[in-house]
């Protein structure tokens, strides 16, 4: 995670474009997770990018009962922690992956996020500690991200939707292509400006490539500190975008930030699963960069995606399908101050090109 300093004279084409709060949350975040960590050894950058993680921590709503838990795996235990309503029971279960490139973040890091998720829908949330790289490079945290929907599923028979931040939507995605024929699949998938392998010579990896937060170059970082000797870049449990069939997936929900250069890659994962005949909603989120989740306590524009992801989710766990097509009356391209949705209902003939 790194991006423009601190100084606004160094903002470059961002300077107005982005709201003088969300400055704020960059330069916050930038103060305590520098852009020169990357050069640091990784448990540094990690002990680092966890108080950073702490500094924007919000406390849980008391609504919610929080409780860790092992999956059992040949080798290894994954650490999982459950996020239930008090006194309600749940209709869904929400598998969520956190972010960090595949390097950083825990159940702690993104604590407060399953625990608003949880108390958003009234779903349980289920969060996964998967192993990180480069202790542990690819497939490691696609293993354990399978063994922890399968685990989910083999536990109850709640329908389940898959989420994901980031790296984790990486992470969602693959889990829902490797189990989309299975009798316990996921009715949905939400996928929060994930990394799914995408053309770098597309519209947002050009126009975004050295955005505040996360740039081409942080982007080239994580995937080669991630790949294993060899790692196949046609591997699409590396890459989603790398599968070639994209039929049979459910449901989707892709959010993006504007200025992102993995913007593009929602775009390309919603035009491959319309052109396979499903149901996909790509959704960009206009002035906000790579990360805003963290930023929802003081940036409004922040706070009201976060509010779109919370009822996403709830009607993606309730099969309400009818999320995946565009309000009545409102055309393909940006709503007058709100997100972008283009070409949202499974009857798009012609997708755009990744």
């Amino acid at each position: 995670m790194a991006g423009d300093p601190a100084d606004p004279g160094s903002r470059g084409k961002y300077a107005d474009r982005l709201d003088p709060e969300l400055w704020d949350y960059i330069d916050k975040v930038n103060s305590g997770y520098p852009p020169e960590i990357v050069a640091a050894p990784i448990a540094e950058q990690r002990a680092v990018y966890n108080r950073m993680c702490m500094a924007f921590r919000q406390g849980n709503p008391e609504s919610v009962t929080v409780s860790d838990s092992l999956v059992a795996t040949a080798s290894h235990a994954i650490p999982v922690r459950r996020y239930q309503m008090a006194n309600k029971a749940a209709s869904a279960i929400v598998v969520y992956y956190h972010g960090g490139g595949f390097v950083l973040g825990d159940l702690d890091s993104h604590d407060d996020i399953c625990a608003e998720i949880c108390a958003g829908t009234g779903f349980e949330v289920v969060s996964a500690d998967y192993r990180l790289a480069p202790e542990h490079p690819h497939p490691a945290s696609f293993n354990d991200a399978l063994a922890v929907f399968e685990w989910v599923a083999a536990a109850n028979a709640l329908p389940i939707v898959l989420c994901g931040e980031s790296a984790g939507g990486n992470l969602a995605a693959v889990v829902a292509q490797a189990t989309r024929h299975h009798a316990r699949h996921a009715i949905g998938q939400m996928l929060i400006y994930p990394g799914l392998g995408g053309d770098e010579t597309g519209r947002s990896y050009v126009a975004h490539a050295s955005a505040p937060l996360l740039t081409l170059a942080d982007i080239d970082f994580y995937r080669r500190i991630r790949s294993t000797p060899g790692q196949s870049p046609d591997d699409a449990t590396f890459s989603p975008l790398k599968d070639r069939d994209f039929s049979s997936l459910p449901p989707t929900i892709i959010v993006t930030a504007e200025c992102d250069p993995l913007s593009s890659d929602g775009e390309a994962y919603r035009d491959r699963i319309q052109a396979a005949r499903g149901r996909a909603l790509w959704r960009e989120e206009p002035r906000l960069v790579h990360g805003f989740l963290r930023a929802r306590p003081t940036v409004p524009r922040a706070a009201e995606a976060f509010a779109r992801i919370i009822d996403d989710i709830a009607r993606l766990g309730a099969g309400d399908e009818a999320v995946i097509y565009p309000l009545v009356g409102e055309k393909a391209g940006r709503p007058e101050g709100g997100a972008k949705d283009r070409d949202l209902s499974e009857s798009q003939s012609t997708p755009k090109p990744a």
